[in-house]
């Protein structure tokens, strides 16, 4: 047994967060929230309602105007936006191409920030553990986090998980040098943005999976918050 803790995972694109971050949730009988999966909902609303991707205005009104809800059990990480599971819709090739414009703007990081630390307040209120993986867990969202860790991995090794995980989701993505270069790209993206940039926060833990296998990381992982401090 561990004491409840509130564990930050970031890293980039393809880096495992999703893998990592339930497995270790799993091992601890922690919760656990997929913030990407959020911006991944308030971007399925954003074209659903056919906005304009170059219009930030336009994007932020749409985004912050549904009602997202994570489901945090992490053998069933649901998402809803109203009544609609758009658990499997989030994950197709249009909300991955702009996901990044819609999670640029920074009127929806600021709502987003306020719906996750809501989320991770009712695990703490339940006197539940939470793994919280994104982008800007450590650096924005959470902190104060006892436990931080910076998940990343070459992007060779990258985009051949990815272009396996899509193709055995047969969503494609079978062409490991398109999804390298797509990375790479999203990278760019996440880390030069505006608002709440991907990188390391300074009293994190840097795991490089990039020779590791799933149940590797998430013992290395575990070691982490093991070390960590108690809540």
């Amino acid at each position: 047994m561990i004491h409840p803790k509130v564990v930050a995972v970031d890293g980039p694109s393809g880096s495992g967060k999703s893998s990592v971050s339930k497995g270790v949730a799993r091992v601890f009988g922690f919760e656990y929230l997929d913030t990407g999966a959020m911006y991944r909902a308030a971007t399925w609303q954003v074209l659903h309602e056919g906005v304009d991707l170059g219009d930030p205005v336009a994007i932020a009104s749409a985004a912050t105007a549904v009602t997202i809800i994570s489901g945090t059990d992490p053998d069933a990480a649901t998402i809803h936006v109203g009544d609609t599971d758009v658990s499997d819709p989030i994950r197709e090739g249009d909300v991955t191409a702009a996901v990044s414009a819609v999670s640029a703007v920074p009127a929806v990081r600021m709502f987003m920030l306020g719906l996750q630390r809501s989320v991770v307040a009712a695990s703490v209120a339940r006197g539940n553990g939470i793994v919280v993986e994104g982008r800007d867990i450590g650096t924005e969202v959470l902190p104060d986090a006892d436990a931080k860790i910076y998940l990343t991995a070459d992007p060779a090794v990258r985009a051949a998980r990815r272009a396996a995980e899509d193709s055995q989701a047969e969503r494609g993505g079978s062409d490991v040098a398109a999804t390298e270069q797509a990375l790479r790209d999203r990278d760019v993206l996440d880390t030069t943005r505006t608002a709440s940039p991907l990188r390391m926060a300074d009293d994190a833990v840097l795991v490089d999976a990039s020779e590791l296998d799933l149940e590797e990381t998430i013992q290395a992982v575990c070691d982490v918050v093991r070390n960590a401090r108690t809540v």
